[in-house]
């Protein structure tokens, strides 16, 4: 069992920059993949960007790259996603998770953190 706690959300201008966290519980933390997904308002979740298991790949949504980065400190049970460059369109609920699966669908995936909004405003 995992649980995740995702922190760093808030209200941003557009062009700024905020870096989410995602703190895991459990000894099993570095046998996961990591990922980001978010959701907008009447939109599907939709993927962002995912981390291996030692942190050594990541892979982006196209419409985040060069963007946002990921990155995981297994010693810490933790994974942040810095996001710079901010736009209004990156406006949701970011949600954490966990899977056994490298680049999971979301129905896919294990566990999921419970989201922190992230609003940016134009």
């Amino acid at each position: 069992q995992v649980q995740l706690v995702e922190s760093g959300g808030g209200l941003v201008q557009a062009g700024g920059s905020l870096r989410l966290s995602c703190a895991a519980s459990g000894r099993t933390f570095s046998s996961y993949f990591m990922g980001w997904f978010r959701q907008a308002p009447g939109k599907e979740r939709d993927f962002v960007g995912g981390i291996t298991r030692s942190g050594g790949t990541t892979y982006y949504a196209d419409s985040v790259k060069g963007r946002f980065t990921i990155s995981r400190d297994n010693a810490k049970n933790t994974v942040f996603l810095p996001m710079d460059s901010l736009k209004p369109e990156d406006t949701a609920v970011y949600y954490c998770a966990a899977s056994g699966i490298w680049r999971p669908a979301t129905s896919q995936v294990a566990y999921w953190g419970q989201g922190t909004q992230v609003t940016v405003s134009s």
